[in-house]
């Protein structure tokens, strides 16, 4: 193996430690609590927080799609969303879930511990999905 190329593993954790730096470094506060970091298909890291709002502001995962989208990564491979406080990797919600596959759908989500993150296609996250394409 060459000495400049990362394991999946190693790819995976620097996308947490990412999503991890940028919850600790910047949510502060009720309004910023969940990180998201993305990985582009040209090897970019993308990250974004969450907007919370009484009314249902975005999470970090779709923040991070405007973001992405803001500085011409619209190829998304992986993507993970960590919690403040130390509370590690969260799973993205039902909304999030749907929207992460109608515009990627053969992304990846990490779930599981920030030490040893676990790589699941979106789609088994969305099991019998309704595709959005399908019906345009």
């Amino acid at each position: 193996m060459a000495a400049d190329h990362q394991t999946d593993l190693e790819a995976d954790l620097e996308l947490v430690q990412a999503a991890t730096h940028t919850a600790e470094t910047y949510a502060q506060g009720d309004n910023h609590t969940v990180a998201a970091a993305a990985r582009a298909k040209d090897g970019r890291i993308i990250t974004a927080l969450n907007v919370y709002h009484f009314t249902g502001g975005p999470c970090a995962e779709l923040v991070v799609l405007g973001a992405a989208a803001a500085q011409g990564a619209y190829r998304l491979e992986t993507i993970v969303a960590v919690a403040d406080g130390g509370r590690g990797i969260v799973p993205p919600c039902g909304r999030c879930r749907q929207v992460l596959f109608d515009y990627f759908p053969d992304l990846t989500v990490l779930l599981g511990s920030t030490s040893e993150p676990r790589a699941v296609p979106i789609v088994q996250l969305l099991p019998e999905t309704y595709v959005w394409a399908d019906h345009q």
